[in-house]
């Protein structure tokens, strides 16, 4: 089919924002006892592991916890849908001190009865979330040299754009943010003498190693994924090779990404390796990786790396930019769980969903501290990798959706009419919408005889909008599409033909 020029005009566009990390692999022909911990079900099918792990630091006997884990995971999708439900009106999404109440802010109070329907509890803010990441993008290019000051984060609890800055910064943090052009009632200063670093070391020891300058580097294995496994962007540069921690040969680093937009590595492995779905929790034990549904802030989660073993804690923010000696890193997600040196790139799970792999932080396990990780979603799209879970497989992008998703079902429903053929609509309302890193799946059915294509466009840093993914050809159509964190819209084209369209569609 010949592609004509798209004609959208009257599109509102958002500022965007930006969207692992372990299982100890196998030896091939090696005979794996089953272990007892991942046959053995707890309260809500729950590894009864991480279910102590999370009574140990977080208080909760093992109802409470695995309660905990599934509202989180319920909660990860409906905070997504209602993003695109609001559209330039969310404010973002948190899970209450009570780890069960959704919060949802939004700007406009006639957007409250969507957030209402959904089970969750509406609040009135301010400033949209796509206003407070395009001020946390102006500080990205402005304040990475700034001394004194070492991140800053959208803190949707909040509703401001909080700078980290040591007691000797405060005044540089409120400068940088007027340089900057954020507003002052946008802006909050929080004072950490803190000094994040990479959890990285040179001690010889499990579970794998990074070979470089004649010596070795140690890290945790990142979450197994199709091929390999991700692990930490600063545990070794594009063609490192690496060891297992049986000192046999492993693999090589294909791809690295430290400092700059994300913390994120990917080992292509040996074919003497294979990869599985669990996490190592180094008590003899192995949990479950079902999946990868992002949780929200507020949300329980654990991470293991093989430093430390498991610990638990609380997602406190996401998208924080984080000043690392070495350099700042972007996109990261803060918590109040205690790492070590070593444990980088060890994996994090909220239940048996995977969320991402140990970047670095401040403190240690036994005073406590911060840690900070990469998402993992955002790796899985750069790459187009595929999670091993114990269902069996992971993300992607295809122009055929479930069999059983209809246009209907999906819970975004938005209608349109194009009357001349060469013009294009941007969906939903003419605008955008936010997105958690995920998968987002659309379906469009077009009038009878008409050829109506459906694309899926994010917004690049510059406010422009490239196109991620499309369904063409005559006849209804759909589309999936898994991609990073940030601003998203669909955008229905009439090659031919005219009349109206329904367009449904969601992220999960």
């Amino acid at each position: 089919m010949q592609r004509r020029p798209i004609v959208v005009a009257g599109v509102v566009v958002a500022a965007g924002a930006a969207a692992v990390a372990f299982t100890l692999p196998s030896l091939a022909g090696t005979n794996e006892a089953a272990s007892p911990a991942a046959a053995k079900k707890s309260p809500g099918g729950v590894s009864p592991n991480l279910l102590a792990a999370m009574k140990r630091d977080l208080g909760l006997d093992g109802e409470q916890a695995a309660a905990r884990l599934a509202r989180s995971e319920w909660a990860g999708g409906v905070s997504a849908t209602l993003a695109a439900r609001t559209g330039e009106d969310f404010g973002g999404a948190w899970l209450a001190s009570d780890g069960t109440t959704l919060k949802v802010a939004v700007t406009d109070s006639a957007a409250a009865s969507a957030v209402k329907a959904a089970g969750a509890v509406p609040v009135l803010v301010k400033h949209s979330e796509a206003e407070l990441d395009a001020a946390k993008t102006k500080l990205d290019a402005a304040g990475v040299k700034v001394a004194g000051l070492t991140g800053w984060y959208v803190d949707v609890t909040t509703n401001k754009l909080v700078v980290v800055a040591k007691s000797s910064g405060k005044a540089e943090a409120l400068a940088l943010a007027k340089r900057a052009g954020v507003p002052a009632d946008a802006v909050a200063v929080k004072v950490s003498d803190a000094q994040p670093k990479p959890l990285f070391d040179l001690r010889g020891a499990d579970p794998y190693f990074i070979n470089v300058g004649g010596g070795q580097a140690r890290c945790s294995i990142g979450f197994s994924v199709q091929g390999g496994f991700v692990t930490a962007g600063h545990c070794g540069a594009e063609g490192a090779t690496t060891t297992g921690f049986n000192n046999e040969a492993q693999g090589t680093v294909e791809f690295s990404v430290f400092p700059g937009a994300a913390d994120m590595g990917f080992v292509a492995v040996n074919g003497d390796w294979t990869p599985r779905a669990v996490v190592n929790d180094f008590e003899g034990n192995e949990l479950p990786v079902a999946g990868n549904t992002e949780a929200p802030v507020g949300a329980a989660v654990c991470r293991s790396g093989s430093t430390t073993g498991t610990f638990c804690g609380t997602i406190l923010a996401k998208n924080q930019t984080v000043v690392y000696p070495e350099g700042a890193v972007t996109g990261l997600t803060r918590t109040d769980v205690c790492a070590e040196g070593g444990d980088s790139g060890g994996p994090w799970l909220s239940g048996d969903q995977a969320q991402g792999l140990t970047s670095g932080g401040s403190g240690d396990c036994t005073v406590g501290g911060e840690t900070f990780f990469q998402p993992l979603n955002e790796v899985l799209a750069a790459q187009d990798l595929t999670l091993v879970t114990t269902g069996g497989t992971g993300g992607g992008e295809s122009t055929t959706p479930p069999a059983e998703t209809a246009c209907e079902a999906l819970p975004v429903q938005r209608t349109g009419a194009i009357n001349r053929a060469g013009q294009a609509q941007a969906q939903p309302n003419g605008g955008s919408y936010r997105a958690r890193a995920g998968t987002h799946t659309a379906c469009l059915d077009a009038p009878a005889g008409t050829d109506f294509d459906l694309l899926l466009q994010e917004q690049n840093q510059q406010g422009g909008f490239r196109t991620v993914a499309e369904a063409t050809g005559s006849g209804d159509k759909s589309l999936t599409f898994t991609g990073g964190s940030g601003t998203y819209r669909y955008v229905v084209v009439a090659s031919s033909g005219t009349g109206s369209y329904s367009l449904g569609f969601d992220v999960q």
